[in-house]
């Protein structure tokens, strides 16, 4: 894709050009995935608003784009309903991107009362404001593969199987679903739709999602990094845990075309979805290791068996089968190139002091465009 403007004029036409002078706002915008969703919407012609807390590590991916940003960011919590409810009101936003939460699973033991407050109250209350806010025609909600009851079993779960949680915050993650059905049910509902309101609701569900700019504490990857820019050994919790890893554009093309799709009034797409890598993606924590030192080879690692550490699910993947075949919607990188864009973006970081964002988002959209992805 050509660079510049006549580059970003050919992101224009992505999803069909739907987000070409939409008014957005992403909640959780300064947080690893939310600024990766706000660069792409920008590049696309939107008009985006973030809603989010302060950047919780430095550097982060969010500050990095600083000099590139076009969009607006209001600093505040979704707990904060009056907060929120403001700029909702200010922005009258066309469609709505809810990626604001507590994310991580060992934090959630460390707080669990912030982490059901801000993963379900928090949700309710930009609902709320969806609700308030009859410009309102589209909302996507980001929530986790770690909703479902985990049986631990060799197969992916699909959006119709049991939701539970383990642990505090794969728990507060399916309370948000629940949450999000009975809104669907209860005000959206799409039996209704352009009777007695014209709002659609849906949920994506995605797995463990690399790539540059994460700096967030106890995720594999971010430690990695962490200690290949510090000449240090990692420390590693589980080696043999098995995970779904994708690299962050994969989810975000799934969240976009979701929207896409509702802006389109595709009432039918109002419901949940499952966005997951090829199944050669889902592997090892160990095996992982082994790939990033292809890319990286001063990485050295040792394993920390502490006996007293919290649970952590085992073995854990999605099956995307109704993305695929109804959405059209498929995975564009192997579990080998999405490795490579993720090292190399922070060995670029650390040793060249280059951001590569673009780069791998002009990358992936030609990617996708040379697999036939309808979205491209």
């Amino acid at each position: 894709m050509p660079r510049g403007k006549s580059g970003k004029s050919n992101m224009k036409k992505l999803f069909s050009g739907i987000y070409d002078n939409k008014r957005v706002i992403v909640t959780g915008s300064t947080g690893f995935k939310g600024s990766w969703l706000v660069y792409w919407l920008e590049k696309m012609g939107a008009y985006v608003t973030g809603f989010a807390l302060t950047p919780t590590s430095d550097p982060s991916h969010f500050n990095l784009l600083a000099n590139t940003r076009s969009s607006h960011t209001v600093i505040g919590d979704i707990r904060d309903r009056n907060a929120l409810t403001k700029v909702f009101h200010e922005v009258k936003p066309e469609i709505v991107f809810h990626l604001a939460a507590q994310p991580l699973v060992r934090e959630s033991y460390r707080d669990p009362l912030k982490t059901y407050e801000t993963n379900v109250i928090g949700t309710l209350n930009v609902y709320d404001a969806c609700r308030n806010t009859p410009e309102v025609r589209a909302i996507v909600s980001i929530t986790t593969d770690k909703v479902y009851e985990n049986r631990e079993w060799m197969w992916g779960y699909r959006e119709n199987e049991a939701l539970g949680g383990y642990d505090p915050y794969s728990s507060s993650k399916a309370c948000a679903e629940i949450l999000s059905e009975s809104y669907r049910r209860s005000f959206w509902n799409v039996n209704d739709y352009k009777k007695k309101h014209t709002t659609l609701l849906a949920t994506v569900r995605a797995g463990n999602v690399i790539g540059g700019g994460d700096w967030a504490e106890d995720r594999l990857v971010c430690d990695i990094m962490r200690s290949l820019a510090a000449s240090k050994r990692v420390r590693i919790r589980n080696p043999h845990a098995t995970r779904p890893w994708q690299h962050v554009l994969e989810p975000l093309s799934g969240y976009l075309l979701v929207g896409e799709k509702l802006l389109e009034e595709n009432s039918s797409c109002s419901c949940a979805w499952n966005f997951g890598p090829k199944p050669e993606g889902s592997i090892t924590v160990k095996e992982m290791l082994w790939r990033v030192k292809t890319f990286w080879n001063d990485l050295e690692y040792e394993i920390d068996a502490d006996a007293d550490a919290p649970h952590e699910a085992g073995l854990l993947s999605l099956d995307i089968t109704k993305a695929r075949t109804l959405l059209g919607w498929n995975p564009v990188w192997s579990a080998d190139k999405t490795i490579e864009k993720t090292v190399l973006w922070y060995r670029n970081f650390y040793l060249n002091n280059k951001i590569m964002t673009l780069d791998d988002l002009t990358c992936y959209v030609e990617d996708a465009k040379k697999a036939g992805a309808l979205w491209a």
